[in-house]
């Protein structure tokens, strides 16, 4: 039976300031800035990508910076924390590193037999590192962190369930996951072949306070699918089942689908291609400001209304 989801591809976040958030990620945490673009729904704000060196997927951390924006909160109904992986043998450079950067930390703590820290970027969105010797990726090899201790992409991300046994069904059934641990009220599922970026956790918390959005809240996460032709079976699949899923989205670098899961969490199947560098070499990777085509003729406005950002 064919594969239709492979994993994680992105996640989406609601931030504030943009140039505070460039500096937290790329001077703070080492993820590169492969593209910077709009948000295509809302021309006036940037939608910034993280991620390694060419923007791979399972490794891009994306954002909506809005300016002032009040903070969210987390809660059932949302995806609270969103996991990178790191080596094992870098725990002690990334608890020196944000002791030094003056972010407050929680842990090291123990979860299926793996460490991690948990803290927040300066949003509130939950971020986590998870420490380990599984993932094979590389990180970016940058000036900032020794490429031993760099970032190598997801590790999990976390949807937060009062009711957790659709959005279950939802990915066993649908979505080519695969139910691999339990402990303590938490669910790991893996996709494909499993592995560091391919986690998904269902954290069922029946007494929680229901999530708001806002700063620091994760605006929705992207699943992984090869191509087009898969994206459209998965897209078949789901309508069958009766979830309202919209049409394709062009958006650039990858097509798009989207719908609600039972818990309200916003899902996205994107494609694998065209990737990054359909717009610019590898080498230039969001070192421009790039629009869509339907865009250009409005650069000029657009460029004056949003903020000067830069990576230091």
């Amino acid at each position: 039976m064919e594969t239709l989801i492979n994993g994680l591809h992105h996640v989406t976040t609601l931030a504030g300031d943009a140039q505070r958030n460039v500096d937290y990620y790329t001077d703070i945490l080492g993820l590169r800035l492969v593209k910077k673009t709009i948000n295509f729904d809302a021309p006036d704000v940037y939608h910034l990508y993280y991620g390694d060196e060419t923007g791979s997927p399972g490794t891009i951390l994306t954002f909506f910076p809005y300016g002032q924006l009040p903070r969210g909160r987390k809660g059932p109904g949302q995806l609270t924390y969103t996991a990178f992986s790191v080596p094992t043998a870098a725990m002690s450079y990334w608890m020196d590193r944000l002791h030094q950067y003056n972010i407050p930390y929680a842990g090291p703590y123990k979860r299926y037999n793996e460490s991690y820290l948990r803290f927040e970027d300066f949003d509130g969105m939950g971020i986590e590192l998870v420490f380990n010797d599984e993932d094979q990726r590389a990180g970016w090899d940058n000036t900032k962190i020794p490429v031993e201790y760099a970032v190598r992409g997801f590790h999990t991300v976390t949807l937060n369930e009062s009711n957790p046994d659709r959005t279950v069904k939802l990915l066993t059934e649908l979505m080519d996951h695969t139910l691999v641990a339990e402990e303590e009220g938490r669910f790991r599922f893996k996709a494909g072949k499993g592995g560091p970026g391919n986690f998904v956790d269902v954290l069922y918390e029946p007494n929680g306070v229901r999530s708001l959005q806002g700063a620091g809240s994760v605006h929705h996460v992207a699943f992984s699918t090869d191509t087009d032709e898969t994206q459209l079976s998965i897209h078949e699949k789901l309508l069958e089942a009766g979830y309202h899923v919209t049409p394709v989205q062009d958006r650039n670098y990858f097509h798009s689908i989207y719908f609600r899961e039972p818990g309200g969490i916003l899902f996205e199947v994107a494609t694998n291609p065209p990737g990054f560098a359909v717009d610019e070499p590898v080498s230039e990777l969001g070192t421009h400001l790039k629009l869509p085509e339907w865009y250009e003729p409005r650069r000029a406005k657009i460029e004056a209304e949003l903020p000067v950002i830069q990576v230091k």
